[in-house]
Order: C-alpha cells, then sequence, then structure tokens
C-alpha cells in the first residue's frame, strides 16, 4: 500500500486498511475505559512505504508550522520516540529528516537513554497514539532527568480524551497529527464504517473527552 500525498486523511485510510482500527467492546484500561473503538498505530510498520510516507507527513507538518509566524513547536536538536511504538514513527521521522535521534528504554534499566546526550540540547518528543499523555509525561521527565530539554510532542492519532490539556498542566506543548473524530467522521462519509459504529464512537468521545487519568 502506498498513499501519494502526505495527508491526513490518507494516513487515516491506510491505517484502516492495514487492519489497525477495529470496532467492538474493548477494556482499554483507566484512561480509556471500555471503548468501542480500538486504534493499533503498530500495524503502520509492516508497510515501509506508509511508514516513510507517514515520517514525510511529519516532516512536513513541522516545516509548515516553523514558517508560522508563531509557531506551535519550540526548535529542538533531536527526536526521541516514546516506547515502543513512537521509536518506529521517530526513527523513520529521524531518516528522513536527517535528525539526531535518543530512545528511552521502557525498561527502566542504564543507560536509560541510548544516543549521544548533549545536556542543554533541546528534544522533540514523538509518539504514536495519545489518551492521558502518561506515556509522553515520563519520556519527557526521564529525558530532562538527563540534562536535556522538552517543550513539545507530537502525536500521530491523538484519542482525544484528555491528554493535550493534561501536558498542557504540565508545561509541555502536544501537536496531534490526527484526531480521533476527524478519522471516524472519515471513515462515516467514505462509507468505510456504518452510521451505528459512527455514532457509538462519537458517543463514547462526548462522554470521555474531559478525562485526565493516567
Amino acid at each position: 500500500m502506498f498513499f501519494g500525498s502526505e495527508s491526513k486523511l490518507d494516513l487515516a485510510q491506510a491505517l484502516f486498511a492495514l487492519g489497525g482500527v477495529q470496532f467492538g467492546d474493548f477494556d482499554l484500561g483507566p484512561t480509556a475505559g471500555r471503548s468501542p473503538i480500538y486504534i493499533n498505530p503498530r500495524v503502520l510498520i509492516s508497510d515501509p512505504a506508509v511508514l516513510r510516507q507517514i515520517a514525510r507527513l511529519i516532516h512536513q507538518e513541522i516545516q509548515a508550522d516553523q514558517v508560522r509566524r508563531k509557531p506551535r513547536l519550540a526548535a529542538f536538536a533531536a527526536v526521541a520516540g516514546v516506547p515502543m511504538g513512537g521509536l518506529h514513527l521517530a526513527t523513520a521521522y529521524a531518516l528522513v529528516s536527517d535528525t539526531p535521534l535518543l530512545y528511552v528504554r521502557p525498561d527502566g534499566s542504564h543507560p536509560e537513554i541510548e544516543g549521544r546526550v548533549v545536556p542543554g540540547q533541546t528534544v522533540l518528543v514523538i509518539d504514536d497514539l495519545m489518551t492521558g499523555g502518561t506515556s509522553i509525561l515520563t519520556t519527557a521527565r526521564t529525558l530532562e532527568k538527563a540534562g536535556l530539554i522538552v517543550r513539545d510532542a507530537i502525536v500521530l492519532i491523538d484519542r482525544e480524551q484528555g491528554g493535550v490539556a493534561r501536558l498542557h498542566e504540565h508545561g509541555y506543548r502536544v501537536m496531534p497529527i490526527l484526531g480521533l473524530r476527524m478519522m471516524i467522521t472519515y471513515y462515516h462519509e467514505s462509507g468505510m464504517i456504518d452510521t451505528a459504529d459512527y455514532q457509538r464512537v462519537i458517543d463514547y468521545l462526548d462522554r470521555t473527552s474531559g478525562r485526565q487519568r493516567g
């Protein structure tokens, strides 16, 4: 599978085609609770062409932001992937943009950070999926313990359940590439899902969008 233009809706379509969107009744833990939709962005690594295009999409979004009169993202010298899903995206982005890569080890072993750590350097955190923002927050704090500076994060898909607001409270800005509402609306309007599944997800998001847990 290969989508030609680096667009957010092409990303949504690729994720759906690769089986990364499922409907049913899923227990996703304390933050998402019982959900009628399960998103698995890690299936994207199964198609190198799609992964490459996603890296270009992220690069495109960052470049577009940096030429704004008031950019949302601070300038950065390296990127760090949130383990585990964010690592694949950060690696792909690093290769496309020639940006140094860091990796925070998920098991807490030493060294906690793989790669060349330059204290005082600003690092952009990249993750594949965000619900409450806990993984991004943990990664940012680990990087800061090593003397690095973290101001911003990019997340490929935001489930829109309080993560952006929660991280903002801790002093971090998050730029989602794609939100769950946009995805589900696109699937419905394109005839990829029926009205019943669409409405269940919208009702679920209406109930849970203000959650700040986890």
